[in-house]
């Protein structure tokens, strides 16, 4: 088996993200086709993702992108994340990763409205369809709508359901959107415009129909959305594991091992001794771009892509990530994280940096890309629910 170096696998990843500046991406939809899809739990993430691999981006090119062309679809999937997908990726997604975490999300629902909720034992699946049924009817005259609105208007899916009431950790949880999940994962609505500003998350929801705007494709059965997620990872992420592809997929490794076979992917070796696999069209050596830094947001697809992460985090990991396993912000240099970044309170960008042998040439691009950052953000403040170590107050050099 030929062997790939960390070396090489940090070539491929700058060249492959797009983060070089010579191999930057054109527009957001490229963006997010270098990566496969965007991560976007954390709203902000998606288009800082795009500021850092497209050239004078504009707020307005990425929420273009999402809401007037939507070309970026969001859709819940892979380990029951949020992600933006270029289009034509979707059917691929719903046939598989989402209908993976579909049938386990309705599981759990059909379970809590019986068990806390407003169903009798053994009737909540009825109940469910008989929401799903009134809120699609609703949603069909294409006007978008927030959970609240379809919580008032559609009084099949009103209610709570009341969590473990003698615990913690319980609550009150409103039943609406859980339906509306549900119904997006299975691919029957989508989430619309935000209502929020583009930092903000404030989804609102209509039919798939009406916010493609056209003829909805198919999914893709089972196997064939495996193959083509498989193979789009391949070539972003590539050479990964059985093990980092069915973290990131969130699925078995049956599933993945199916896949390789089903496009031809190739083995190599690894520097670490582990078994990796590249596309059988990808085997040849992919050389460094020039020397290139980078600032990634929180949840970043290139920090969060693998399970096995020594290549390009060395002994960060602890300081990068918080204790649910979220990244935080990231700063690169030439494939390798060497600190985070966060911002003052006025909004400039501050590198809070965690190597001590980080090259004065590569501070100095590290500073003036936070000083690109900090102009671009124009004083708006980011602010996050998953800070990491290095991002707390006195981390960092």
């Amino acid at each position: 088996m030929r062997l790939v170096t960390d070396e090489e696998r940090r070539a491929r990843l700058g060249v492959r993200h797009a983060l070089p500046p010579t191999a930057k991406a054109a527009s957001p939809e490229e963006a997010a086709r270098a990566v496969v899809c965007l991560h976007a739990t954390d709203p902000p993430s998606v288009h800082l993702s795009c500021w850092a691999r497209v050239d004078a981006l504009d707020i307005d090119d990425v929420e273009r992108a999402l809401y007037d062309t939507r070309s970026l679809i969001r859709q819940q999937s892979m380990r029951e994340t949020l992600f933006v997908f270029p289009r034509d990726l979707v059917p691929a997604v719903w046939g598989s990763a989402s209908a993976r975490v579909a049938a386990a999300h309705r599981k759990r629902l059909v379970r809590d409205l019986q068990r806390w909720g407003p169903a009798a034992e053994g009737q909540g699946a009825a109940w469910l369809a008989t929401a799903e049924e009134a809120v699609l009817a609703h949603l069909a005259d294409g006007v978008p709508r927030s959970s609240k609105r379809v919580r008032e208007e559609v009084p099949e899916a009103a209610g709570v359901i009341e969590q473990a009431p003698d615990k913690s950790w319980g609550g009150r949880i409103a039943i609406a959107p859980r339906v509306l999940t549900q119904l997006s994962l299975d691919g029957a609505v989508a989430r619309a415009a935000n209502a929020g500003a583009w930092y903000t998350s404030r989804p609102t929801w209509t039919t798939t129909q009406a916010w493609w705007g056209a003829e909805v494709p198919e999914a893709l059965a089972t196997r064939q959305g495996y193959a083509e997620l498989v193979s789009r990872w391949l070539w972003s992420y590539g050479p990964g594991t059985v093990d980092d592809l069915a973290w990131w997929f969130g699925g078995t490794k049956s599933a993945v091992r199916t896949a390789l076979d089903d496009i031809g992917a190739q083995r190599v070796s690894l520097e670490d001794g582990s078994v990796g696999w590249l596309r059988e069209d990808d085997l040849a050596p992919v050389l460094a771009a020039e020397p290139w830094v980078a600032l990634l947001p929180l949840l970043d697809p290139t920090v969060m892509g693998w399970k096995a992460r020594a290549f390009y985090l060395g002994a960060h990991a602890p300081q990068l990530f918080d204790s649910a396993g979220n990244a935080g912000t990231t700063a690169w240099v030439d494939g390798r994280v060497v600190g985070a970044w966060v911002q003052d309170p006025g909004g400039v960008v501050e590198l809070r940096l965690l190597d001590d042998d980080v090259s004065p040439q590569a501070r100095e691009a590290l500073a003036a890309e936070a000083r690109r950052l900090s102009a671009w953000l124009d004083g708006q403040r980011v602010f996050t629910v998953y800070p990491s170590p290095a991002m707390q107050p006195g981390a960092g050099r």
